[in-house]
């Protein structure tokens, strides 16, 4: 009986060891996870709405599962954002999710990371040139620039009109890799039509770096449009669409445009698209300036970003769904892409008000 009592006694001191360890050799489970990890959002600046509402989201959804956040902007200072990663870490985060100012920049502070053992997850810009990047959440780049230009077109009517028609191109910021998605996207249904002279571009700047915008600078973007209009439409010519890849830069073509009579009976404002379906945008589109946007629904990018923390705080894989073609130069990134949606006026109140994105009265 003795011999029994023994072995029972020590068989269940055991399966409790056994049990209690569990937790602690997979990382916690997951409310010892949202209780204990900090998570560190670092987000490129504030003067963009949509980063706002990507930060907000970010720690709404993060708090409500328990988790501790730190939220950064950088206010588009590359150096201010390595400060704050930096701190981040030095405070101890668990995770870090960042939204990169300069794609390229961040090489030596995410060596830091690593070094910690702190997963990364680029949040809608990828991180270049490191192999210290864990996943990727953002939205299809490459369709919103389909998107984008498959609008200019319709609205063009360039299947059957026989045109031709004057169009000025603009592109994103060099330093953002999402930029160069956007291009090569909305140029795989406009370049056809360039090529084949039923799209004229006046200016003659139809590639990248001559319509390259930093840091997606609206008031960039005004000076080059006004340099386009003197230049190249001083006699008759009139601009028919306008390729925009970012609302910002919308409105500071809309300025400038405006600047010289567009906006008129006699002189409409051509077809211009957007991007990231900003408040001061959709006014533009309901006052019948900008025609189009490209929305990008922040909060199921957040979720989409949520849900990576959490499966690499529980050392599990994340869900992906394309794990081809985003790699940064060391490594293919895999990657969740969320869906875009093209907005105008016809269906900006379906889109953005009663899925409750914008409310009636922000729109007065």
């Amino acid at each position: 009986m003795k011999k029994f009592g023994f072995i029972t006694v020590f068989v269940g001191l055991m399966l409790l060891l056994a049990a209690c360890g569990g937790d602690d050799a997979s990382g916690g489970s997951g409310d010892e996870v949202a209780k204990d990890a900090l998570i560190g959002v670092a987000m490129p600046t504030k003067s963009s709405q949509r980063w706002v509402d990507d930060g907000n989201n970010m720690v709404e959804q993060l708090e409500a599962l328990g988790f501790e956040t730190d939220l950064q902007y950088a206010e588009d200072d590359v150096d201010t954002q390595v400060e704050q990663i930096e701190n981040m870490i030095v405070k101890g985060a668990d995770v870090l999710v960042i939204a990169s100012i300069d794609g390229t920049a961040l090489t030596n502070v995410l060596e830091e990371a690593a070094a910690q053992d702190i997963p990364v997850i680029a949040y809608d810009r990828l991180i270049m040139e490191s192999e210290h990047v864990t996943y990727y959440a953002t939205f299809d780049n490459f369709k919103v620039g389909v998107l984008q230009a498959s609008y200019l077109e319709e609205a063009l009517d360039l299947p059957n009109e026989e045109g031709p028609f004057n169009m000025e191109l603009f592109a994103g910021s060099p330093d953002d890799n999402n930029a160069y998605f956007f291009w090569d996207g909305a140029m795989s249904v406009l370049e056809p039509y360039i090529d084949e002279g039923k799209l004229v571009v006046q200016s003659g700047q139809t590639n990248f770096e001559q319509g390259a915008t930093m840091r997606w600078d609206g008031n960039t973007a005004k000076s080059r449009m006004e340099n386009i209009l003197s230049s190249a439409y001083s006699g008759d010519e009139k601009v028919d669409a306008v390729l925009s890849p970012y609302d910002g830069i919308s409105r500071g073509v809309i300025q400038a445009l405006k600047g010289v009579g567009y906006g008129s009976d006699d002189l409409p404002l051509p077809i211009i698209s957007g991007q990231d379906a900003e408040l001061a945008s959709i006014k533009s589109i309901i006052a019948g300036e900008q025609t189009q946007t490209v929305f990008k629904d922040t909060r199921d990018l957040a979720a989409s970003a949520v849900e990576m923390t959490e499966a690499v705080l529980r050392g599990e894989e994340a869900e992906v769904n394309d794990t081809e073609s985003y790699d940064n130069g060391v490594t293919v990134v895999p990657t969740f892409l969320v869906e875009p949606v093209s907005v105008d006026i016809d269906n900006y109140q379906e889109i953005v008000i009663d899925s409750g994105y914008y409310s009636e009265d922000e729109l007065e």
